[in-house]
């Protein structure tokens, strides 16, 4: 029998490989670290906007020019190659740096032109002020929670997108639509196997196998991700943990 019964699965070993943009965000090729950056935006600008409206009270334009601003002079002036990992997380460093650069630039007035030199990443934020108009009355979550609570969900969402894609390179999309339906649907009433094997015209152990070999898929491309969001093994471990229950040996 498949144990692979759910997205965390039974305990992994996962040799990591480290693929972080952190740490490349210090190389000396002007390449890599555009690279690097690229995918430390994408992970963190929306947790950066949300913490933005909701530590600073900003208004969602303000928020808006203030994340635009800040990753764009963290670019420019290469704030990331200051980072020390035996001070503290990634994390906390971004919102240290975030929220110096905030306070700033209320004491001066000034902002940045919106878009900057990140206009190409496309940043949604009519999507980011949706989803935080339904999160705001959340209860006894602080801003940093909110933070942390923001990037696993733009860790997941990467994955996610990136699996939507692979399968449909393959040519093999229903594997993805099992999994879109049976793990990632908010319906309280979860599909069963039984219904999706007769709606795709499969066999229920095709369903039973597609979707662990999915699983398996979307838990490869998260453990990507955390790697490289992540500056120490040390963290990534944790997070590993955290989000999949799986232990990296």
């Amino acid at each position: 029998m498949d144990r692979d019964t759910d997205i965390g699965g039974p305990v992994q070993r996962f040799p990591p490989t480290r693929h972080s943009a952190i740490i490349a965000a210090r190389s000396e090729d002007p390449e890599v670290r555009q690279r690097a950056f690229e995918t430390i935006v994408a992970g963190y600008w929306k947790p950066a906007y949300k913490y933005i409206r909701i530590k600073w009270q900003s208004s969602n334009e303000d928020a808006k020019d203030l994340t635009q601003g800040f990753f764009t002079t963290a670019i420019e002036k290469n704030y990331f190659a200051s980072y020390d990992r035996s001070k503290a997380s990634f994390q906390t460093f971004l919102r240290t740096c975030l929220d110096g650069f905030v306070a700033n630039q209320r004491k001066s007035a000034q902002r940045q032109k919106r878009g900057g030199g990140l206009e190409h990443l496309s940043l949604d934020f009519s999507a980011a002020e949706s989803e935080l108009s339904l999160q705001v009355n959340v209860s006894g979550i602080t801003p940093e929670e909110l933070f942390h609570r923001e990037w696993v969900r733009s860790v997941f969402s990467m994955a996610i997108e990136e699996l939507q894609k692979h399968y449909a390179e393959k040519g093999s999309a229903v594997h993805y639509e099992l999994f879109e339906r049976y793990d990632l649907s908010e319906d309280e009433t979860r599909v069963s196997y039984a219904s999706l094997a007769k709606h795709y015209d499969l066999a229920t152990t095709e369903v039973t196998n597609y979707l662990a070999a999915t699983r398996r898929e979307f838990r490869k491309r998260v453990l990507g991700k955390l790697q490289e969001m992540t500056a120490t093994e040390e963290e990534f471990r944790t997070e590993a943990r955290s989000l999949l229950g799986v232990e990296i040996k």
